[in-house]
């Protein structure tokens, strides 16, 4: 169906197909969509045409000579006019691939990923229970069994998984035990804040750098807000030597 195809006619006012879309696009999307079958569309449709109604109603009571609906109507259109007079302004600015590479290469450390960690680990409240645990793994438990039975880490649900995590992520005492451990090596308790812990260091991942290709768009829209924001900037600059104002 085209956006021109007429849903509906009230006392010559034309509903369109591009009508009911425009107001379904307006919506929120959980709002919207009650309206994506036909029978919300049907209903919708409805509802067009009893707001229609509603205007001719007040064009026949001549509300648009009304003092506040002038006033109301003369603050939207400055509002408007605003927002178009910005979005045209900000439209000077472009960037191009030269400038996007020229960032990449000379902030190479914004595109580093880094070193990073995955570890589990069983948290008890003593060292003797965490020293017992720490047996029990030597001598072939489940760590996943272990942690779902003893930890009182949420993570116990997932057997202990932390997942992965970069330096700094985790507590002084907690980060250098696994650091210290190979993949598949399981500390003695260590002592923190929070407990005392068994950890198991399960993966790692080096660190590496995101290709241009990855942070391209990224990039754009970054550079094009810099530039936005500098010509925003100039032009109040220049437009508060230009006019008058007083901040009361």
């Amino acid at each position: 169906m085209s956006q021109h195809d007429v849903l509906a006619v009230v006392e010559g006012r034309e509903i369109t197909q591009g009508d009911l879309e425009m107001v379904i696009r307006s919506l929120d999307p959980r709002q919207a969509a009650q309206f994506q079958t036909e029978d919300g569309k049907k209903r919708l449709l409805q509802e067009l045409v009893h707001q229609e109604m509603i205007l001719l109603d007040a064009m026949e009571q001549k509300m648009e000579d009304n003092l506040d609906y002038q006033r109301s109507l003369k603050k939207m259109k400055d509002n408007f006019l605003k927002q178009y007079a910005m979005n045209a302004m900000f439209q000077q600015a472009t960037v191009n691939e030269e400038e996007i590479a020229a960032y990449y290469e000379a902030h190479p450390e914004q595109f580093q990923e880094p070193e990073q960690t995955q570890a589990s680990h069983i948290l008890v409240d003593s060292e003797e229970k965490a020293a017992e645990i720490k047996k029990a793994l030597d001598e072939g438990a489940s760590f996943a069994e272990q942690a779902q039975a003893h930890s009182s880490c949420p993570s116990n649900e997932k057997g202990g998984d932390l997942g992965f995590f970069p330096k700094g992520r985790m507590v002084p005492e907690f980060e250098a035990a696994a650091n210290e451990l190979a993949i598949g090596e399981t500390s003695e308790p260590v002592k923190t804040q929070f407990g005392y812990h068994v950890i198991r260091v399960m993966d790692r991942k080096e660190g590496s750098s995101r290709q241009l290709g990855e942070v391209k768009q990224q990039l754009e829209q970054h550079l094009l807000s810099q530039k936005q924001q500098t010509i925003y900037q100039e032009t109040v600059e220049k437009l508060t030597s230009k006019y008058q104002f007083e901040i009361r």
